[in-house]
């Protein structure tokens, strides 16, 4: 599109002839009328300067003189339109230079207020392969701040509703070849059949494209803001060469993954090889599309406590079989900490206050540890966290335990804190506690690009891990983590519940890791509340398909 198109209203429909390299038509459907040379017959009106809350009738007004710019091509008149010229001009300019949209048709809908919905017909040329492209999206109209105008609120999705914030839409030969992803047995991987993969599936194409070999077709994608994200795929218009790439995912536990977040919103799990760190699968159900499962940064509440446990036992301050007193609250540094609830475990040795997951218990250990950062030396020596180093083959965001002391080292020892971690993280020492030891979590062979793979300096002393072990049995049979680990076969399962609070939220993060024979999984839901109701039988539902 280009500002010396043509416009001319046939019937009510707005019609603008593109020049340059051949013919466009973009149409814009619904009321025509007007003799403002394709720039709408309301622009005047549109812009009229006013004052309080913008009104139906100013919102409509303001929409058809928008959609007409943009039917028309030109890309000025439409941006003056918005609140944010700049970055309007651009986007309706490039959506027939760089996106190669050589036809459209645009449908406004039923207003609700003063957001405007509307669909766009589309067609997609470049190289003589055209397909078309149909998609909805809305606007919404607010007062100028300084201007005193009706404005549409300018937001990338107004040209397309899946680009975000500093994104494009962009079309042609993209620079990283497909990739056909396999699973650990050569069944394909496709974004189609696992959804919650096309982010992964993204990133292994844009990192291992060009390595593996392959040729590139033609495609319509959206291209990221951030440098190092992929691209996302929106249309295919010429079938690219694609190359083979193999993954330690399994397509089995994959599937129970997906099936088993889809009933969580906002939901995510990870399962892992306790002897090698290879990534089974991963999954998430969000709203963002955000992976979640390898690149949050949550608190992870009381599975945090494994490794907790793990220092403390290492140490000589505790040991599964020795009393560990539970009151219902315990002080710290100038802090009070509670168990759920208030409760309280008299008499009751470490091994069951770990089960039932009571905070104070802990939290008492602190006075006979030596040196205030023993949490984050543990993390670091034995379970591989905090060293900033984790290379899995896409994104990944590694476990971080600060060091902290006074009542800060009290949060850490109970998951909260400044401690953050994901579902990968988790179930990362998960299977460190299981195997004795840390093995990094691999999507994909190192051998594909030469990367180095994390090491712990130290694996776990096997006193250590014997009773960790125990203590995780405890608390699947008869703990905290007993009814959701119920449906898990077999006696050779542990696990460790948790929930963390989020400032602000109503509800705590729901948190949940275990494994069963030589597979570790955690799972965390956001705002789920107690571990075992939202994240456990998403946990469970991975186990049994492993």
């Amino acid at each position: 599109m280009n500002g010396a198109a043509k416009g001319a209203i046939i019937g009510g429909v707005f019609l603008a002839m593109v020049g340059g390299a051949g013919y466009g038509v973009y149409a814009l459907v619904g009321d025509g009328g007007g003799d403002d040379k394709g720039k709408g017959g309301d622009t005047a009106a549109a812009a009229a300067k006013g004052s309080g809350p913008v009104t139906d009738k100013e919102a409509a007004q303001t929409a058809k003189a928008f959609f007409a710019a943009w039917a028309a091509g030109d890309a000025r008149a439409a941006a003056e339109l918005t609140n944010n010229v700049q970055a309007a001009q651009t986007a309706v300019a490039d959506y027939r230079a760089k996106a190669y949209v050589s036809k459209a048709v645009i449908t406004p809908g039923t207003q609700t207020g003063t957001t405007i919905p509307f669909s766009v017909a589309a067609e997609v040329t470049y190289e003589g392969a055209a397909k078309p492209l149909a998609y909805e999206s809305k606007l919404t109209v607010v007062r100028g701040v300084t201007s005193g105008k009706p404005l549409v609120d300018w937001q990338a999705s107004v040209i397309h509703p899946q680009l975000q914030k500093d994104e494009k839409l962009r079309a042609g030969a993209p620079p990283s070849p497909p990739v056909k992803a396999v699973d650990r047995n050569g069944e394909e991987l496709s974004a189609e059949k696992y959804p919650s993969l096309r982010p992964v599936l993204d990133q292994l194409r844009q990192t291992y494209g060009g390595k593996v070999g392959g040729k590139s077709g033609a495609e319509l994608w959206i291209e990221p803001a951030a440098q190092d994200a992929p691209k996302r795929t929106l249309m295919t218009l010429v079938e690219g060469e694609p190359s083979t790439l193999k993954t330690y995912l399994d397509a089995k536990v994959q599937a129970a993954a997906e099936k088993a977040v889809a009933k969580y919103p906002e939901s995510s799990v990870v399962a892992v090889q306790t002897g090698d760190g290879h990534i089974l699968a991963v999954a998430n159900n969000r709203k963002d599309g955000f992976n979640a499962a390898m690149e949050g940064r949550r608190a992870p509440g009381s599975t945090m406590k494994i490794v907790t446990a793990a220092m403390l036992i290492d140490r000589g301050k505790a040991a599964a079989d020795q009393p560990a007193e539970c009151t219902k609250d315990a002080a710290w540094g100038g802090r009070t900490f509670h168990n759920l609830n208030n409760f309280e475990l008299p008499g009751a040795n470490f091994a069951t206050s770990f089960a039932k997951s009571c905070n104070t218990a802990f939290i008492k250990q602190i006075d006979d540890v030596d040196d205030d950062p023993a949490l984050a030396k543990e993390a670091r020596e034995v379970f591989g966290l905090g060293l900033d180093n984790w290379k899995t083959g896409i994104r990944s965001t590694d476990g971080q335990v600060p060091e902290a002391k006074g009542a800060e080292a009290a949060a850490e020892y109970i998951g909260q804190g400044r401690i953050t971690m994901n579902p990968l993280n988790v179930a990362s020492f998960t299977a460190t506690a299981r195997s004795g030891t840390f093995h990094q979590p691999l999507l994909v062979s190192p051998e594909l690009d030469g990367r180095p793979i994390a090491q712990a300096s130290r694996r776990m002393k096997p006193s250590v891990q014997q009773q960790l072990v125990r203590m995780m049995k405890l608390t699947a049979t008869s703990g905290t983590a007993q009814q959701a680990m119920s449906s898990v076969g077999g006696s050779d399962k542990g696990a460790k519940t948790g929930s963390a609070e989020v400032d602000g939220a109503g509800s705590p993060d729901s948190w949940f890791t275990g494994f069963s024979g030589d597979v570790a999984a955690a799972a965390m839901v956001e705002a789920g509340g107690h571990g075992g109701d939202a994240a456990g039988p998403i946990v469970a539902a991975v186990l049994n398909a492993s």
